[in-house]
């Protein structure tokens, strides 16, 4: 494993995640997945939904699962580093000139439409990742039901994560889910 590819395409990642960690889901699929093949899409999507509910920044924590299965702890910690360093520089950066510039009706203007490009990054990965989060009626089920008491109960995305990989479990072992 080249630790110098590692840093440079989880770089990509965090210089291109405007948005926060759901933002970065496209950008992950395209160099973790078809780029370099690192991980199956199935593979990314069990290591951000665990990145999800576990303490941290999903991008860091999502890029040190991923580091840590390419090149062991070593990786893990290259990947998280490279993950970090784009988005310290820019932050630091816009910081020191933002405050400057945060009531300029066109910065605000930009602020609202970068909102608006997030929201579709957002989108278009749900739809490419639906696919295979949701192969048949059993996870539709899940799906929903969770998406239903989200909306309408205030409860930790853990408590949803570990109920859905019982139910999961559960029903696999009845046989309404394939194995």
């Amino acid at each position: 494993m080249n630790l110098f590819a590692l840093f440079i395409a989880f770089a990509r990642v965090g210089v291109m995640t405007f948005g926060g960690g759901y933002a970065m889901i496209p950008i992950l699929e395209r160099e973790i997945v078809d780029k370099h093949g690192w991980a199956s899409s199935e593979e990314l999507m069990d290591y951000y939904a665990v990145g999800q509910c576990t303490p941290g920044v999903i991008a860091v924590n999502t890029a040190t699962f991923i580091g840590q299965k390419c090149a062991g702890t070593v990786g893990g910690v290259v990947a998280t580093l490279g993950v970090v360093f784009p988005s310290l520089v820019i932050i630091c950066v816009i910081a020191g000139i933002l405050t400057n510039f945060a009531d300029i009706p066109a910065v605000k203007s930009a602020f609202a439409g970068i909102r608006v490009c997030v929201c579709v990054l957002i989108f278009n990965a749900v739809v490419k990742l639906w696919k295979s989060a949701v192969p048949d009626k059993g996870a539709l089920c899940l799906c929903l039901g969770v998406f239903v008491l989200s909306v309408f109960l205030d409860i930790s995305p853990v408590v949803y994560v570990v109920v859905c990989a019982a139910a999961g479990i559960l029903l696999t072992r009845l046989g309404v889910r394939g194995k």
